[in-house]
């Protein structure tokens, strides 16, 4: 690992000025901004590829962006190129059709012949090992800021060619405090978990709301793919099994927890194709995920990625833990979502999706009026728990009529 200032790195993208290079970044809270920013002023044309890429990112003629997960920082661009994957296939992807070029790390400072990627790890090893087998170059951002975790988030210094040091603050997400219709949601999805269960919580105001409502739950388990700040609650509670590893493969929230994450000998962050493949997830004990949708159809159908009719995030890892968690022992998939969508004023819970199924054949359905019981119920008893337990209401009666037009029951 060569130490180099910022403005030199110019002089090494040298060979990717004539071509279209794909560089993969660290992304949802760990973007390489310092770094980013260089290889953007050099690069006339060049292809980024992030997972949940956050505001701020380079977006102009000459960028495309490609990811499999769409962050707020390209949603809507008329540059982004969505893949469809699960996350746990995405090495794959850099083995054959997404050959890193360049990738750019925010790393920790080194500490006896490694650097730590830190708060996300994710996919970032297939790339270093990808682009290196293919003669690509690998750059990190050195951050004393960044902190130091375990596992697969280690990386030998002989794996990384150049290193800019940069002292950069980790972004945050801005707090959000759940509203009345999520704390109901998460208190019901929290009744269907038992002590000693392991939990997988996807990304959002409801898995937030579940995981603080199970503060009085005990000997809890994590195999997951992201940490939040809700995890450390459950850890500050006694919820939390201390004699069992926390596994993850991303985390972000406060500042809080990134000071809880440094060092911490419990933590372990592993790389995606371990944290997601359905084999190791469905070997832990009371395997529970619990993810959101945007809509629910009467066939159990959920669609958590597109709206009207464009992406809005991607299949990520809900459809890798819905499958690990059904063929667990005692585990269960659980999504939950709101009854009535506010700003569309319009029940989420329709006759047949409007887009792309994301996750299918839950476990349970979980709203604001109930839990539906799905699988393994036959598909008339589906239909009307989902009417009955999860609808709101108001739209009960419009629910019934499409059942009988569609001669979905006998």
């Amino acid at each position: 690992m060569r130490v180099i200032e910022v403005d030199q790195l110019a002089e090494h993208l040298g060979p990717y000025l004539e071509r279209r290079p794909r560089v993969v970044a660290s992304g949802n809270f760990a973007t390489p901004r310092t770094l980013l920013d260089a290889v953007d002023r050099v690069l006339p044309s060049y292809r980024l590829w992030m997972l949940n890429a956050q505001p701020g990112v380079p977006e102009r003629d000459g960028v495309v962006h490609e990811t499999p997960f769409v962050g707020p920082g390209v949603r809507g661009s008329k540059r982004l190129s969505y893949i469809p994957a699960r996350l746990s296939l995405v090495p794959r992807m850099f083995a054959r059709t997404y050959i890193p070029d360049v990738v750019l790390l925010h790393v920790s400072p080194p500490r006896d012949g490694h650097v730590s990627l830190g708060v996300e790890v994710n996919v970032l090893p297939a790339a270093v090992e990808q682009a290196r087998a293919n003669g690509g170059l690998v750059v990190a951002q050195v951050n004393p800021d960044m902190p130091w975790t375990t596992g697969d988030a280690l990386l030998p210094v002989d794996q990384v060619d150049l290193a800019v040091e940069a002292q950069e603050v980790l972004a945050s997400p801005a707090p959000r405090t759940p509203g009345a219709v999520e704390a109901a949601i998460g208190e019901r999805v929290a009744g269907l978990v038992a002590d000693r269960s392991t939990l997988q919580l996807g990304i959002g105001g409801i898995p937030d709301a579940t995981l603080a409502a199970l503060a009085t739950r005990r000997q809890l388990r994590l195999w997951t793919e992201m940490v939040s700040d809700g995890v450390l609650r459950l850890e500050q509670a006694g919820a939390l099994d201390a004699d069992v590893p926390l596994v993850t493969s991303f985390l972000f929230g406060s500042p809080e927890l990134y000071a809880w994450a440094d060092g911490n000998p419990r933590l372990r962050m592993q790389r995606t194709e371990t944290t997601n493949d359905p084999a190791r997830i469905a070997e832990q004990p009371l395997m529970t995920s619990i993810n959101s949708a945007l809509q629910v159809d009467l066939y159990a159908q959920a669609n958590a990625s597109w709206v009207r009719g464009r992406i809005y995030s991607g299949l990520g890892g809900q459809s890798d833990f819905v499958v690990g968690a059904l063929h667990s022992a005692g585990g269960q998939a659980v999504v939950a979502l709101p009854s009535w969508h506010p700003r569309a004023d319009r029940s989420t819970i329709v006759p047949t999706l409007e887009a792309p199924a994301t996750s299918f054949q839950h476990s349970w359905v979980v709203t604001e009026q109930g839990a539906a019981a799905i699988t393994p119920e036959p598909f008339e008893v589906q239909v009307r728990n989902l009417i009955s337990s999860a609808a709101h209401p108001d739209a009960r009666a419009a629910l019934e009529q499409a059942v009988a037009d569609r001669h979905l029951l006998r």
